[in-house]
This record gives C-alpha cells, sequence and structure tokens, in this order.
C-alpha cells in the first residue's frame, strides 16, 4: 500500500480548506454593516480573526462566552478525538481480540449510553450543567485509565464509563452553551455562529489530533495505548479549566431532585412533550440515525478500508482520521458560508428566541429563532441526510472490491460523509436550541439519545465481517428515509410559522 496517497490527500483537503478559510475572512472583512443593527454580531468578531474590544454590553457577553465555550469545547473535543483512530485497533490489534468480541465492548458502550442517556439529561437539568460536565471529565479519564489493562472485564467497566460520558459530552455541553446563552441575552444568530464556528474549532483540533496520535503511536514502537494516555491529561486540564471558568445553569425541577432520583415524572413529561409535537419526533428521528450511522462509521471504518486494501497492516490510520476531520471541517466551513453569508436573514429580536419548543411557538403565534432561519436550517437538515446517504450507499456499492481503486473510493465516500458531520451538529444544534424549552432541553436531547443506541446496538451485532456491507446499506436507506421525513413534516410546520415581532 503506498501511504503517499493518504498524505497527499491529507494535503489537498488541506490546502482547500485553507483557501476557503481565507476566501470566508475576506468576505467577512468586505461585508457591509448591517442595516438592521449597527450591534457587531458574534460572526464579526471570529470570522475578522479579531476580539472585538467594544463597550457594549452585549459585545462584551458574546466575546466572553465564546471564550469559555470554545476553550472548553475544544479540550475536552481534543481528548476525545485523540482516542479515534486507535480504540479499534487496540482491541482487535494490541489486545488480540476477535472482531466478535471487539463488537461486543462497543455495544457495551452503547447500551451504557441507551441506558443513562434520559438519567444524564435530566441530572444537568436538575443538578446542574456545569457540575455534569466536571462529571464527564472524570468518568472519560477513568476510562481511559482503564483501557490501559488488556483484562476484558477491565475494558467492559471503561465502555460503560465511556457510554455515560459520551452522553454527558453530547447533551450536557450543548445544553449549558444554549442556556448560558439565552441567560446572556444573546440574539439566535449569535448561538448559530458559536456553534459554526465550534464545530470549525472541532475539525482543526480533530485533525491535529489524528496527527498527534499517529506520532505517539510510532514513537511507542506501534503500541497503540498512548493517545490514551494523552487523552485522560487533556481531560483533567479541561476540569480545571471548567471549574474555574464556567458558571453554573439549570434546567426546570430542581424541585424534584431530592424526592425522584431517577426523575419518573420528569421523563415522563418530556416524552408527553415530544410525542404531541411532529417536530420534534422528527428532530429524535434524525438525531437517532445520523449520530447513530455516525457511531457506526467509528467502528467499521478501519475495517472497512483494510478489507480492500492490498497491505492493509500499514494504513497511516491517524492521517486517514486527519483526512477525515479536515472534510468535516469544511463541511463546517460550507455551513459557514450558506448562513453568514449567501443566506443572511435580519437579526432576530432579543425574546425568548431559543427557549420554545415548536409546539409552544404555533400556539403562541410568534416565530422562534427568526422563521427563514429556522427554515434554512430544516432543508439543510434534509441536505445533509440526503448526501451522507449518497455516501454510505456510494460505499456499499464497491462492496468487498480489493485493490486501489476500491479501497480509495471508500476514503472518498466516507470524506463526503465526514463533510455533513461538519454541518449536522451546528445545523441540529440551532434546531434543538430554537425549539426546545430550556427547562427540559438536557433532558430531551439525551432522551434521544435511547432509540440512537438502540439502532447502533442492533446494528454492531449483526454487523461484523460478513454483514459489513449490508449496514451500510441500511444507512444509507435510513438516513434517507430521515431526509425525506424533514421535508415533508418539518419543512411546512417551519415554514408556516409567522413571522418573528419584538416581545
Amino acid at each position: 500500500m503506498d501511504t503517499g496517497f493518504y498524505h497527499s490527500q491529507l494535503g489537498l483537503l488541506a490546502f482547500v480548506c485553507l483557501l476557503l478559510l481565507l476566501l470566508e475572512r475576506y468576505l467577512s472583512s468586505s461585508r457591509p454593516p448591517s442595516h438592521v443593527s449597527k450591534e457587531p454580531t458574534l460572526e464579526d468578531t471570529l470570522e475578522t480573526g479579531h476580539v472585538v474590544q467594544l463597550a457594549h454590553p452585549r459585545a462584551s457577553a458574546l466575546n466572553t462566552l465564546m471564550r469559555k465555550y470554545i476553550l472548553v469545547y475544544a479540550i475536552v473535543m481534543g481528548a476525545d478525538w485523540l482516542q479515534g483512530p486507535y480504540v479499534y485497533s487496540l482491541y482487535r490489534e494490541q489486545y488480540d481480540f476477535p472482531e466478535r468480541i471487539v463488537a461486543v465492548l462497543f455495544v457495551t458502550g452503547f447500551l451504557s449510553a441507551a441506558v443513562f442517556a434520559p438519567l444524564v439529561g435530566v441530572w444537568a437539568d436538575t443538578y446542574g450543567r456545569k457540575r455534569i460536565c466536571l462529571l464527564f471529565c472524570v468518568l472519560y479519564a477513568t476510562t481511559c485509565a482503564l483501557l490501559l489493562f488488556p483484562f476484558f472485564p477491565l475494558l467492559l467497566l471503561a465502555r460503560v464509563f465511556g457510554g455515560i460520558a459520551t452522553s454527558i459530552l453530547f447533551s450536557a455541553f450543548e445544553s449549558w452553551l444554549v442556556s448560558s446563552s439565552s441567560n446572556a441575552g444573546l440574539q439566535s444568530e449569535d448561538l448559530s455562529a458559536i456553534m459554526g464556528r465550534a464545530t470549525l474549532v472541532n475539525g482543526f483540533v480533530a485533525t491535529t489530533a489524528g496527527i498527534v496520535s499517529n506520532q505517539l503511536v510510532e514513537w511507542n514502537s506501534g503500541g497503540f495505548r498512548s493517545p490514551f494516555v494523552a487523552s485522560g491529561g487533556l481531560l483533567l486540564l479541561a476540569w480545571l479549566v471548567i471549574s474555574g471558568s464556567w458558571s453554573e445553569n439549570y434546567g426546570g425541577g430542581a424541585a424534584q431532585a431530592s424526592t425522584d432520583i431517577f426523575q419518573v415524572r420528569r421523563l415522563g413529561a418530556a416524552w408527553r412533550i415530544v410525542a404531541a409535537d411532529p417536530v420534534l419526533l422528527v428532530l429524535g428521528l434524525t438525531q437517532t440515525i445520523f449520530e447513530g450511522s455516525m457511531y457506526l462509521f467509528v467502528f467499521i471504518w478501519v475495517p472497512t478500508l483494510q478489507e480492500s486494501s492490498l497491505a492493509p497492516s500499514f494504513l497511516p490510520l491517524g492521517y486517514i482520521f486527519s483526512a477525515f476531520m479536515v472534510a468535516m471541517m469544511l463541511g463546517s466551513l460550507l455551513y459557514t458560508f450558506v448562513t453568514a453569508h449567501w443566506y443572511r436573514p435580519a437579526p432576530a429580536p432579543v425574546v425568548q428566541a431559543h427557549a420554545r419548543s415548536a409546539s409552544v411557538v404555533s400556539l403562541a403565534g410568534g416565530g422562534a429563532a427568526g422563521d427563514s432561519s429556522l427554515v434554512l436550517h430544516a432543508q439543510l437538515s434534509a441536505l445533509v441526510c440526503a448526501a451522507a446517504a449518497l455516501a454510505f450507499a456510494a460505499c456499499a456499492a464497491v462492496g468487498a472490491g480489493k485493490g486501489a481503486r476500491a479501497e480509495h473510493l471508500k476514503f472518498w465516500a466516507f470524506c463526503v460523509f465526514e463533510a455533513c458531520v461538519g454541518m449536522y451538529y451546528p445545523v441540529q444544534g440551532m434546531l434543538r436550541g430554537a425549539l426546545i424549552a430550556n427547562e427540559h432541553r438536557a433532558t430531551l436531547s439525551a432522551l434521544f439519545r435511547v432509540p440512537l443506541n438502540v439502532f447502533v446496538v442492533v446494528s454492531l451485532l449483526t454487523g461484523v465481517s460478513s454483514a459489513r456491507d449490508a449496514v451500510l446499506t441500511t444507512c444509507a436507506v435510513v438516513l434517507g428515509i430521515s431526509s425525506i421525513t424533514t421535508a415533508l413534516v418539518v419543512l411546512p410546520r417551519v415554514d408556516a410559522l409567522p413571522p418573528s415581532r419584538t416581545a
């Protein structure tokens, strides 16, 4: 296998990404001032590369929240991405477990996430998002420590802790951001810009993490433990930064905390909200399908490329992973171009813009986060799912073909999927922030993760080498279904909302 192909593709993707970043900066600096508002937006702060020092309270709040959230987000995602290229290889190659046992380990993590996800969301809303984020650092650092020992019971325990930590990572951190943004009186376009920029920073961090993890493995003579040690160090740093810089915020239901530790009533109330609102049901379906496909991708991308490679043992996994992460950055940049340059709605008034469910908005007769912006994000959600479906379908069509052509086609199909991931997170984060009430935000986000993890578990139990193509095909089909349901259910309802008005 010529590893030079992956080095050159990483360089090509990085070059294109740099050109787009320079173009974005040029467009941002040459954009005329808004006629609607003379206040600087977070896009203005971030896209020009300068922290604007203004006396205006909103500008100060924007800069402060941006620094607090993106710093922590970069550290915790760096800790997560350091492990990404070598989880499968650690189990399969260094510890020599059969692929079926490796699947069991992955399944254990997803089952843990499925069981604890709704409780994690409730506890975050009730006991505090900052406190739960600190718990994430402790649990994930413990996971890294346990992974250093090739003892199956300890590895199972590590997967349990990792499942809980993953549920926290993808619910409590976003909930803290949205609630902090609302408490600071920021506009919805500011929240959208923070999420888009966080995804872009995440791409830089992930690309760097892939290269660093590759070098750590090489320096460790091919041993796959060293990235997990480095990840533990970053989690300790994240704990210190969160402790020192974040303030606490809550959802509703704190009064029930001492009498209902498993928050059964609160979970029931959250489910009734979802069941009564078709838009929230489709948001949950999209989260289940897209993020489930993403987690399956984590498990199958290494063996899928190895299946077509003429020299599978010599694949530069760290560099391949970095190429995927640059593709994710390109997706994030595309989101920024669409929302900040190609389509730029008028700033929404400072109301409870991202603290109401779709059903509440409809009953109230007011828009959430600006109706035109919501329509755009719903359209992007449908397009992202459709493109991801095509990427998986292309990979499945190649099948078990051997040779450079088949391997390269799979690689580029996976790059397209990662670009979709780069758009997915800010798009879905904006939709959830606009349509889910603050008091139930972490609870609902975590509740959606239950079917997500069930979907992943069922797929992994059949998704070993004999059924890998079937899993890819299934992901393509269900992503297509998600795209269609978003277009048929979410778009008409969001488009029917009346224009936003000042409170």
